[in-house]
């Protein structure tokens, strides 16, 4: 960025507005040094550009704006994202599903890449509301019928909540609401649209955001699987604190600062790939 003081303010706007996005962000006291002008002009930078809906002001500077919080990605549009990083937190979460245990599965596409990693686990009882994740078991037991055998010893056994479909597949309402009432679970695993420090866990859908306060309600364990993009969003709805995590399942991609901080709250830490302890239910 340039170091003249005879920029002019659209010039200068321009410039920050391009280091924005570029960085995902920037400070007041770095911005005065590049642009070589006084900690107000850079303020009053910031608050055109904040008023024009070009960027959002936090303390110490700005970041890009942010998608509206009501605003729900569909499945497809959600599935391509971040597919490494998935399918790592999915083999990692998948060694929480003990043999034989009864556990729920809410919906998302991190949910999804679990559900494929735990076909391999005998006999679960698997509770979910997404219309995704149940096709993936039953698209395995018909291809083991589809081959002329039975329904493979072991294989999980499903029940699909009823409700009304939301842009992810998944099931939500009082329909969903009352099944997953009368269920208990060993374990929850829990893909979330947004995990946050002051929101918790948070999603843009009001009727979603009911159906996982009963899921939580109704397990002995909370496992989340987020993707660190996850990290720091915030839907419209909270519907649990960090609190009522157990354990968070993330990918090697989270920031160092945002694992110290986790690290003093009290979800279980879990980085996919990296060594942990306690694994087992």
């Amino acid at each position: 960025m340039s170091d003249s003081q005879n920029l002019l303010a659209e010039q200068r706007r321009a410039l920050i507005l391009d280091e924005v996005r570029r960085r995902g962000g920037v400070r007041v006291n770095e911005l005065t040094r590049r642009l070589n002008v006084s900690d107000m002009t850079v303020r009053r930078d910031l608050d055109a550009l904040a008023r024009q809906g070009m960027v959002e002001k936090v303390h110490g500077g700005a970041v890009p704006v942010s998608e509206p919080l009501a605003h729900e990605p569909g499945f497809e549009a959600k599935a391509g994202l971040e597919l490494s990083a998935k399918e790592d937190i999915a083999k990692a979460a998948a060694q929480m599903a003990a043999p034989g245990s009864a556990i729920a599965l809410a919906g998302g596409t991190t949910a999804f890449a679990l559900a494929q990693q735990l076909l391999e686990v005998p006999d679960l009882t698997v509770v979910t509301n997404s219309v995704r994740v149940a096709d993936v078991f039953y698209t395995a037991q018909r291809a083991v019928a589809g081959g002329g055998a039975a329904t493979r010893p072991g294989a999980a056994t499903v029940v699909l909540t009823g409700g009304v479909r939301t842009p992810s597949d998944t099931l939500v309402g009082p329909v969903a609401d009352a099944a997953i009432r009368s269920l208990h679970f060993d374990v929850l695993f829990l893909g979330v649209h947004g995990i946050s420090e002051v929101a918790g866990l948070s999603t843009p859908n009001l009727a979603e955001a009911e159906t996982n306060r009963h899921f939580v309600r109704s397990a002995r364990r909370v496992v989340v699987v987020a993707d660190h993009t996850k990290w720091g969003t915030v839907g419209l709805s909270s519907f649990a604190s960090l609190e009522d995590v157990d354990v968070l399942v993330t990918d090697d991609g989270l920031a160092p600062e945002a694992r110290e901080r986790i690290s003093e709250l009290p979800p279980e830490l879990v980085v996919a790939g990296e060594p942990v302890d306690g694994a087992d239910l």
